[in-house]
């Protein structure tokens, strides 16, 4: 002999360890079921089998049952309550759909597998365009997202680039530089002999002459006028420079 209050103590233990918060107790006055027997209330909320969890939508249930006396060798009493988003005719065509599929599953515990049945019917009647929104939205952000292309970056690689840089920086700086400032050229520096046969010497010499009147004379030179390289023969010419002065100016006094 069965003993079908054993199997829905049983049916009700596991529904309360797999369901959790969404599985409760309610009056035998609020179930709507006619019954003074104990009645129980699952939220069930849209799933879909090939999602990870929940889908969200604002469609939300209450399935609501109560055993009956020979349960599972009968079926439960069932009753829907919208928790949100459903009307009463969806209500009306789920109820029908569980209670056929109740007469099916007939001889083993089945709430479960009404609870199941139910989410999926939420999805399919709620949450096609939300899903298919979402997959949309999926796809648009793979599509915005930025694929690194190109090598790496090494030290290597950046030097290279660096000169080639600076080269292309360089030719444009020429092509915007006037024709006359690339072909002029560039000024020379005097050296020390070149400085004194051009004659500057002589005439730093009789501007100090002119000056002090002494014999001693001294004379400055721009260092940037020549080279220091040549400070020999700088010293040489001036000195010859000095004799040939002293030796016109003698001549000069007899």
């Amino acid at each position: 002999m069965t003993d079908y209050k054993q199997e829905q103590d049983m049916e009700i233990e596991a529904l309360e360890a797999i369901l959790m918060d969404d599985f409760k107790e309610i009056h035998s006055g609020e179930s709507g079921l006619g019954t003074s027997n104990r009645c129980f209330q699952i939220k069930v909320v849209a799933q879909d089998d090939d999602a990870d969890g929940p889908i969200t939508s604002p469609a939300q249930l209450a399935l609501i049952f109560s055993h009956t006396e020979r349960y599972p060798d009968e079926p439960p009493l069932l009753n829907l309550k919208s928790l949100q988003g459903i009307s009463a005719e969806d209500l009306r065509n789920l109820k029908e759909k569980l209670q056929q599929e109740a007469s099916e599953n007939l001889d083993m515990a089945m709430i479960y597998t009404l609870v199941t049945s139910a989410k999926e019917w939420l999805a399919d009647r709620f949450c096609q365009d939300s899903v298919g929104g979402s997959t949309e939205a999926e796809e648009a952000a793979k599509d915005d997202i930025v694929v690194p292309h190109g090598e790496p970056v090494t030290v290597e690689t950046f030097l290279a680039w660096r000169e080639r840089f600076e080269a292309e920086l360089a030719l444009e700086r020429a092509k915007l530089m006037p024709e006359s400032a690339l072909t002029a050229p560039k000024e020379k520096k005097l050296t020390g002999r070149q400085w004194f046969e051009s004659g500057r010497a002589k005439g730093a010499a009789a501007v100090n002459e002119e000056s002090d009147g002494e014999d001693e004379e001294d004379i400055d030179f721009d260092e940037d006028d020549f080279e220091d390289d040549d400070e020999e023969d700088m010293l040489e010419h001036y000195l010859a420079e000095k004799s040939d002065s002293s030796t016109h100016s003698s001549r000069r006094a007899s």
